[in-house]
């Protein structure tokens, strides 16, 4: 792992591997945002990162510059850190970062190395992606596992997409290959407002987490701004005669398709719950 510098390797109680990307899987930077959630709201301690210069082009994500005091100029370079974060019973190490550029292998293998060094019973990727769905109704999250006893257990479909791939993607192909219980949520976010942010994906992809984790997330302040982002959308649909049709039809489609199988939260949380303690008990 000659990329990935260590700074401290707190003791962690049946950790979970949790990883959200910016770029291709991060549709509104939903995805990325959640991951960000996480790592404000719990009092994150950062405990690993990667070497940029061993998986980007700087050419296509280059480094920024910005001001400080209005003369000092600070370089930041597209960085994946590992962050450790105490939620109630378990805690996450939560992968934060930028979808590389080079060598998504050795990448693969070191996430994945983090992930058996710290004890990390499963390792879950958060995406979105955009789709023919409302802005005013529910967001369905999906997901996805390359561990056919967890697809079962989490009443899971299987995927029937077959074409070019993320990060993501490649993860739990390596998580597959090696062995590694891994799951993915991924929210859809409606393709004709797809400007970052989307609160009301991230909010989603929290809380079907949560319930995966069997736990529960406080997420009143993305209540807030699902509510306020909603309320500005509504407006401008509003606007356009043919914008308000197009949702109106989304919103029939919506209305009417079979409810798909995913699980309920409780039951979810349950069969997770007893997944994890088997595999402990392994």
């Amino acid at each position: 792992m000659a990329s990935l510098a260590w700074e401290q390797r707190p003791e962690l109680r049946r950790p979970v591997l949790v990883a959200g990307f910016e770029g291709w899987n991060d549709a509104a930077s939903a995805a990325s945002e959640a991951a960000g959630w996480l790592t404000r709201q719990f009092g994150a301690t950062k405990m690993a990162s990667m070497d940029p210069e061993e998986h980007f082009d700087f050419q296509s994500a280059r480094p920024t510059v910005e001001l400080v005091d209005g003369v000092t100029r600070d370089l930041t370079w597209p960085a994946n850190e590992f962050f450790a974060v105490p939620v109630d019973a378990r805690d996450l190490v939560v992968l934060r970062g930028v979808e590389p550029n080079l060598r998504w292998p050795s990448f693969c293998r070191e996430v994945l190395g983090v992930a058996s060094e710290t004890g990390c019973e499963m390792v879950v990727t958060l995406g979105a992606l955009l789709a023919d769905v409302p802005h005013t109704r529910p967001v369905r999250v999906t997901g996805a596992t390359t561990d056919p006893g967890l697809m079962a257990s989490l009443h899971l479909q299987r995927s029937r997409y077959e074409g070019p791939t993320g990060i993501v993607g490649v993860l739990h192909d390596t998580a597959r290959a090696t062995g590694v219980a891994s799951a993915s949520l991924w929210a859809p976010v409606p393709h004709y407002v797809s400007t970052p942010p989307n609160p009301l994906a991230t909010r989603a992809l929290l809380d079907r987490l949560a319930q995966l984790l069997g736990t529960a997330f406080e997420l009143g302040d993305l209540d807030e701004l699902s509510q306020a982002w909603q309320t500005r959308v509504d407006e401008v649909v509003s606007q356009d005669d043919d914008v308000r049709s197009y949702v109106g039809q989304l919103e029939e489609r919506y209305d009417t398709e079979a409810e798909t199988d995913i699980p309920s939260g409780e039951g979810l949380a349950d069969e997770v719950e007893q997944f994890l303690r088997d595999r402990g008990d392994d």
